[in-house]
């Protein structure tokens, strides 16, 4: 087996404007000729930025992956209200632009900061009633918003030059900075849409350390592509880990519960084998106290 279908792991990759995040999953299976790729949290096509792609097993680890706090610079054009909330969309209204001052504009920002519950944007992948968002809008069918949680942790002006407005966010996943640049353009009563977006971070993974498309073909062609793969359990550095033996870790690789009764409150736990391979992640086994069962078992 090649190298290429025994890869697993996590590329950072700095997602080009006007490609979708699946866009970018097709690119990186043709490139490696590999099935099983996915991505860890959607980026808009005119958003770029830090977009974590799956390969193999690390596929089963996305979760993990898209939980973490996001960063964003982003741009909004004031003035100009449009059904997507960004510049993609059609124009609904326009609205001449008075002289806001940074102070005017701060104001309506702290009334953002804390928010709690946000409305999603009309055109999104979140589901309701069974289907996406944007379906419905494509058809023309009005439907009720349901709001979400989310938390604002950061809401900082970085820049006005009239119409546009740039800012750095700091959020919790889920949160839509289209539909932030829509309240705001309410706040201010002008409207307003996202022009420019950038994924600046997504948990502790960051656009300094992430690679273009090209390099990564480049990397590809020359055979240097697994300098860039990040190992699956970057993914669960979070999570408490635990040495076991190789008899132990057999076990849970056969889906056997196993008795660990000094493990670490904490779950899910990683188990590793004593040269230091993730071979599962175990839950505590229902009613029945000191034992852990498989929840996933990699076989890498």
């Amino acid at each position: 087996m090649s190298d290429k279908r025994r890869a697993h792991g996590i590329f950072n990759i700095n997602k080009p404007y006007g490609l979708t995040s699946h866009d970018v999953v097709a690119e990186v299976r043709r490139l490696l000729d590999v099935r099983r790729v996915g991505h860890a949290g959607t980026l808009d096509p005119i958003a770029t930025g830090v977009l974590l792609v799956c390969v193999g097993q690390a596929t089963r680890v996305t979760e993990y992956l898209m939980r973490g706090e996001k960063l964003y610079h982003a741009t909004f054009h004031l003035g100009i209200e449009t059904d997507t909330y960004d510049a993609t969309g059609r124009v609904v209204r326009e609205t001449p632009l008075p002289a806001l001052s940074v102070e005017e504009i701060e104001r309506a920002l702290e009334q953002l900061r804390p928010m709690k519950q946000q409305l999603p944007p009309p055109f999104s992948a979140v589901r309701q009633g069974g289907e996406r968002l944007y379906r419905l809008a494509r058809r023309g069918i009005a439907v009720q918003l349901k709001p979400r949680p989310i938390e604002i942790i950061a809401l900082e002006m970085r820049a006005w030059q009239p119409p546009l407005l740039t800012l750095e966010v700091r959020c919790s996943p889920g949160t839509y900075v289209r539909s932030l640049a829509h309240d705001l353009g309410v706040l201010l009563g002008v409207g307003a849409h996202v022009c420019a977006l950038q994924r600046r971070a997504s948990g502790a993974w960051r656009i300094e350390e992430a690679i273009t498309l090209e390099q990564l073909r480049t990397a590809v062609v020359q055979g240097e592509w697994m300098q860039y793969l990040h190992p699956l359990d970057a993914a669960l550095q979070d999570l408490p880990r635990l040495e076991v033996t190789e008899e132990m870790a057999m076990r849970v690789t056969q889906g056997q519960w196993v008795s660990i009764p000094d493990a670490p409150a904490a779950f899910p736990l990683r188990i590793y084998t004593p040269d230091g391979n993730l071979r599962a992640l175990l839950r505590p086994a229902d009613d029945k106290p000191g034992w852990w069962q498989p929840d996933k078992v990699f076989l890498l």
